[in-house]
């Protein structure tokens, strides 16, 4: 199963830029990597797991802002169609047990 973090926070004055900033660092320490600027992924193995992410994201959130946890399944993942730019991307492929560890 995968998780995506989506968010819009607020950055006009330095403190929510700041605290933007400490809340992207916090994702990308739990182990998220960043699909584009304010959408953020990772594979988890079980609902416990996402669970307990859900949670650490809870902790980590800014005060101001919105943000939207989605949860989805590796044949969801697959699913999904990427360009950059014009140029179609290949599909995106689950990542294999033994690459987790």
């Amino acid at each position: 199963m995968w998780v995506a973090v989506m968010f819009d926070l607020p950055v006009v004055e330095k403190a929510e830029r700041k605290a933007a900033t400490d809340f992207r660092k916090a994702l990308l320490d739990m182990g998220f990597e960043m699909t584009q600027f304010s959408v953020y992924m990772r594979f988890c193995t079980s609902q416990a797991q996402i669970d307990t992410y859900c949670k650490r994201v809870e902790g980590a959130l800014p005060e101001g802002g919105k943000v939207n946890i989605l949860t989805f399944t590796d044949k969801q993942y697959e699913r999904i169609v990427s360009y950059f730019g014009k140029a179609k991307q290949p599909a995106k492929k689950s990542p294999d047990q033994f690459d987790l560890f």
